[in-house]
């Protein structure tokens, strides 16, 4: 009997240390999915550097307890899976957007952002922010405009100064 006791409190320390750690969190609930598109949805996650795990709700809210999260229990009913992520705040939220627009089983429940929880639209708009990549993109494009900008202009007065010589 108290091995199982031992066991639970384990889980619970591991998922208030995953609460802890992770800089995103999002629950979902995976009701209706079939093995295949839980499978194809944990190759996603995977790849993305986020972890896939599905608790015990009864264990789950006692570790919200624990780290001072209770306001996602109203959150943690029915079959719950939680997305992980210790590196990256928009991977878990992009490849579960994504993936639920593709499979309407899928639903977003709620989620923790670097310790404050949110709600789903708030998900949803971080979902839609382009990658880490795209922005650094978009930051040199603009740092390069102005030079670019002064470098046609300085072409454009050498042709304008050579077409007034050669007249």
């Amino acid at each position: 009997m108290s091995s199982k006791l031992e066991s639970k409190k384990q889980v619970v320390n591991e998922i208030s240390e995953k609460l802890k750690a992770s800089k995103a969190t999002i629950l979902v609930d995976y009701r209706g999915l079939d093995v295949a598109a839980v499978t194809e949805l944990r190759k996603q996650l995977r790849e993305a550097g986020v972890e896939f795990k599905v608790y015990k709700n009864t264990l789950v809210r006692r570790a919200t307890a624990e780290v001072d999260m209770t306001e996602l229990d109203d959150q943690i009913v029915g079959p719950t899976a939680i997305a992980f992520s210790n590196e990256d705040v928009v991977a878990p939220a992009k490849v579960l957007n994504n993936f639920a627009k593709e499979n309407e089983a899928l639903e977003i429940k709620t989620g923790v952002i670097e310790g404050n929880v949110v709600s789903l639209d708030e998900i949803k708009a971080l979902a839609d922010l382009p990658s880490r990549e795209g922005l650094l993109s978009m930051l040199l494009s603009v740092l390069q405009a102005p030079m670019r900008n002064f470098a046609l202009a300085t072409k454009a007065v050498a042709d304008q100064k050579e077409g007034e010589e050669g007249a």
